[in-house]
């Protein structure tokens, strides 16, 4: 790849591998990087530690979203979702498992895969998608489901613009969705059908006009959601449907995460900011992109356990401690 790719690079997404001592980041120009967490966090690790132990390209277009599951690497592009085998793709050998394409309603749309989640619950993966609706993919018969009470095929529909972001509240078997129409929705897992829609941008305390209405990051913790986007970064209490604390972070939050007693945010700006529940800004620790599409938490290994940034950079910052950036790898 010459300079001027590398450059003009973004990583939009990152997976760790299911023991934890591998890494997958995706980039815009299609392609999947994987690293070697374990030679690069070694003590006798070079800068060559530090590169990919293979790189291939995966998806016409950029890879939005990866995740991992039972030794799969699944990865999202535009309109299509392929899966990889982890113990391949470790061995170097690079082969599609399947890919799969959401029942869209127009065969000319080819709408990006902006976000997917595992609903443990049923085994299922949710998937948010450019055409406005959330598809879900039954993993164990390989099928794209129908629910039981939903005559069509399982796309829950409400959002009226491109779906950003999706989550899984698994012991109320909810599914929550965020997009670019500024709404979040609330959807029971079991029939399809939208429980709550809260529509951010409409509290006062949350809405900046200037950024637009748009939900660019949504994650749960048991009673808890965590939004942001257009609107400030908030904390809900999802029984009450209520905004707790609203964060004082200046520009766009892209990815939110809670860990420990505290909230990692990301966004505009090349910082992760550290955010306590009360609504404080604790600290905010320089990183290498300008901005941050993709935060992630290796927390699955114990001898592994570091925080991953990637956005617009061909550098992927590792925090082994999380007040500081340790080193970065590069694509």
């Amino acid at each position: 790849m010459g300079p001027v790719e590398l450059l003009h690079m973004s990583v939009f997404s990152q997976s760790f591998s299911p023991c934890g001592r591998f890494l997958a980041a995706g980039n815009n120009y299609g392609e999947i990087a994987l690293f070697s967490l374990s030679a690069a966090l070694s003590p006798e690790a070079t800068s060559a530690n530090h590169k990919p132990v293979l790189t291939f390209t995966a998806h016409e277009g950029p890879v939005f979203s990866l995740l991992s599951s039972n030794g799969i690497l699944l990865s999202a592009g535009n309109g299509e979702i392929s899966a990889w085998s982890w113990t391949e793709l470790i061995k170097k050998n690079v082969k599609t498992l399947w890919t799969k394409r959401p029942n869209y309603r127009s065969s000319l749309e080819i709408p990006e895969i902006n976000s997917m989640v595992l609903n443990l619950g049923d085994n299922s993966l949710v998937i948010g998608a450019g055409d406005n609706n959330i598809h879900i993919l039954d993993l164990e018969h390989g099928s794209f489901k129908v629910c039981p009470r939903v005559v069509a095929t399982a796309v829950l529909q409400g959002h009226s613009d491109y779906v950003h972001c999706v989550c899984v509240r698994e012991r109320e078997a909810e599914l929550l969705s965020g997009g670019e129409d500024g709404a979040v929705r609330m959807w029971d897992s079991r029939t399809g059908r939208c429980v709550h829609c809260v529509e951010i941008y409409k509290y006062e305390n949350c809405a900046r006009p200037q950024f637009g209405k748009w939900i660019g990051c949504l994650t749960t913790d048991c009673d808890w959601m965590l939004c942001g986007g257009g609107p400030s970064l908030s904390l809900w209490h999802l029984r009450s449907l209520s905004p707790t604390s609203i964060f004082p972070l200046g520009g766009v939050q892209r990815q939110a995460a809670f860990h420990q007693d505290m909230i990692l945010a990301a966004g505009e700006g090349p910082f992760v900011s550290h955010c306590l529940l009360g609504g404080d800004v604790k600290a905010q620790i320089p990183c290498t992109p300008q901005s941050v599409n993709t935060l992630q938490l290796n927390a699955n290994s114990s001898e592994h356990q570091v925080l991953t940034v990637g956005g617009g950079s061909s550098r992927i910052d590792v925090f082994t401690n999380m007040s500081y950036r340790a080193f970065s790898l590069s694509f």
